[in-house]
């Protein structure tokens, strides 16, 4: 019975210091001013935060086309955006992965992705993938929630439940934006990202 709980508790050690250690390398902290940028959409224009009128917080959303993470959450991402961009919080997603490393990735094919899925939010791509290491993204999806002001009040995950929608338990993101609409605290800030490994260019 020592053995069995021994074990139970190096893996608990294990799951919270690897969890400690991803927290305390993000780029981005909570609290902290996020960057601005100025990327390319897959309408042609350039686009930044400062752009979007009216806007009571922004969802920065890292994602891609190929990632079977991404494409499972494609839907719930459409969805929040649906459900708050009338209310000031829009999604804005952007595509982080270098186009050579995966083609399927590259603009022309983020450009025929957000005509096969009805994209109602702006997707853009991070060419140099500064904004990606600016903020701290590692996986797609990965989100960043920021208020008014542009500082990060939420980051990690979707929800708990990337595989059954129907069988997701917390909604993380969907109750930090209503905690932050709604002028309360947000209990969990930070969550783990579940996703596929951002596609950095090769030195």
């Amino acid at each position: 019975m020592k053995k069995y709980f021994l074990s139970f508790l190096f893996v608990c050690y294990f799951y919270t210091s690897q969890h400690a250690q991803e927290i305390e390398k993000l780029a981005l902290a909570i609290g902290q001013t996020a960057p601005d940028f100025n990327l390319k959409g897959v309408d042609g224009k350039l686009h930044s935060l400062s752009s979007i009128k009216n806007a009571k917080g922004y969802l920065v959303v890292f994602t891609c086309n190929h990632c079977p993470f991404s494409q499972a959450y494609e839907k719930r991402i459409i969805a929040i955006h649906q459900k708050f961009a009338s209310k000031g919080v829009p999604v804005i997603a952007i595509n982080p992965n270098d186009g050579e490393r995966e083609p399927a990735d590259n603009f022309e094919n983020m450009i025929k992705r957000a005509k096969e899925q009805h994209y109602p939010f702006l997707y853009l791509l991070d060419a140099d993938q500064r904004i990606a290491k600016a903020y701290g993204a590692k996986r797609t999806p990965h989100v960043f929630l920021l208020d008014a002001n542009k500082k990060l009040i939420y980051t990690g995950a979707i929800d708990d439940n990337f595989e059954e929608p129907k069988e997701v338990k917390i909604k993380y993101l969907e109750n930090a934006i209503k905690a932050y609409l709604a002028k309360q605290s947000i209990n969990t800030p930070i969550t783990k990202a579940i996703g596929c490994g951002i596609k950095w260019k090769k030195n």
